[in-house]
């Protein structure tokens, strides 16, 4: 069993509009924007990072915003819900905040326990807010008043026709078997970041997911540093996974394979960071581009969508 993996480091997810992706996340969620660079495959396509002040591993949630990209169809194998902490007692607030915005598909209920608000976002992404008690400082310049600002990820949920494999995945991963909830299952990560959780929802009957604008491309898993990373790549192909040689992604290193249940899996290293290219009170302002697509800014500058603050 692996001790390395200390919990989420990112998701990342699919969008339609970048400019309508941002605003969402940066004044309706108030996180900042950590990063504004490009997909490496298709830098004709933004690559949008949203977080707390620095970008810390376990915050961030980021984008490939497709222009005019068709919605995914929910289903089987995938990461259903991208869920958030938030303060005890401020899930009122928020329900406000979201419902004056336009937010869809507001629902309260609860979930192992803790108080959950679950809504969509503009491509009809699934997310929640938990309220639970967070010591992490939460970024404060998007508009949300620090006592029921967005702490970090929560967990994140994967709905699965047949979860077996997956679980024992899991568990040689370092997590071990917290509770079930009905037909959802809750494993976590000892001694890990803030953000340690990962649900399982089992849908047997579920069709297979259809990726497109507001599904999760993959869900990335915090390791310190290279050392580490390469310690679980060797331990993964060793039982068997197709894993990726490790790809320099500027900001971490990343290690992909695919799970059984069908979901896409990342080890990102939590070295460098954002802020090796920006100083960290200019985060996310400039358009950064890796260095193999530099020769293209003047085109990219002129095709990309403003997308403002």
């Amino acid at each position: 069993m692996l001790n390395q993996i200390k919990g989420l480091h990112h998701v990342t997810s699919l969008a339609s509009s970048a400019k309508e992706n941002n605003d969402f996340f940066t004044h309706t969620l108030g996180l900042r924007r950590v990063k504004k660079t490009v997909n490496f495959d298709a830098p004709d396509v933004y690559h949008l990072y949203y977080g707390d002040e620095t970008g810390a591993p376990g915050s961030v949630m980021t984008y490939f915003p497709f222009p005019n990209a068709a919605r995914g169809r929910p289903g089987a194998g995938e990461v259903g819900t991208t869920a958030f902490s938030v303060p005890k007692g401020s899930l009122k607030a928020w329900t406000d905040r979201l419902s004056a915005q336009g937010v869809e598909d507001l629902a309260t209920g609860t979930r192992f326990g803790d108080q959950v608000l679950t809504f969509n976002g503009p491509d009809g992404d699934g997310f929640a807010l938990v309220e639970v008690d967070d010591d992490r400082a939460p970024w404060t310049g998007g508009g949300v008043p620090e006592d029921i600002a967005i702490r970090g990820f929560h967990s994140a949920s994967m709905r699965l026709g047949d979860s077996g494999a997956s679980a024992e995945l899991l568990t040689f991963m370092g997590y071990q078997k917290v509770d079930t909830d009905g037909s959802v299952t809750r494993f976590a990560v000892p001694d890990g970041n803030a953000a340690t959780m990962i649900d399982i929802e089992s849908v047997p009957n579920a069709p297979s997911a259809e990726q497109g604008a507001g599904s999760v491309h993959h869900i990335a898993f915090a390791v310190e540093n290279r050392a580490r990373q390469l310690e679980v790549r060797e331990a993964l192909m060793d039982t068997g996974y197709q894993v990726t040689p490790v790809i320099d992604r500027d900001y971490f290193w990343a290690i992909y394979f695919r799970t059984p249940g069908g979901v896409l899996f990342e080890v990102a290293t939590n070295e460098p960071g954002f802020d090796r290219d920006e100083d960290t009170a200019h985060l996310g302002e400039a358009l950064k581009l890796p260095s193999q697509h530099a020769h293209l800014r003047d085109r990219l500058e002129r095709l990309l969508e403003p997308i403002g603050d």
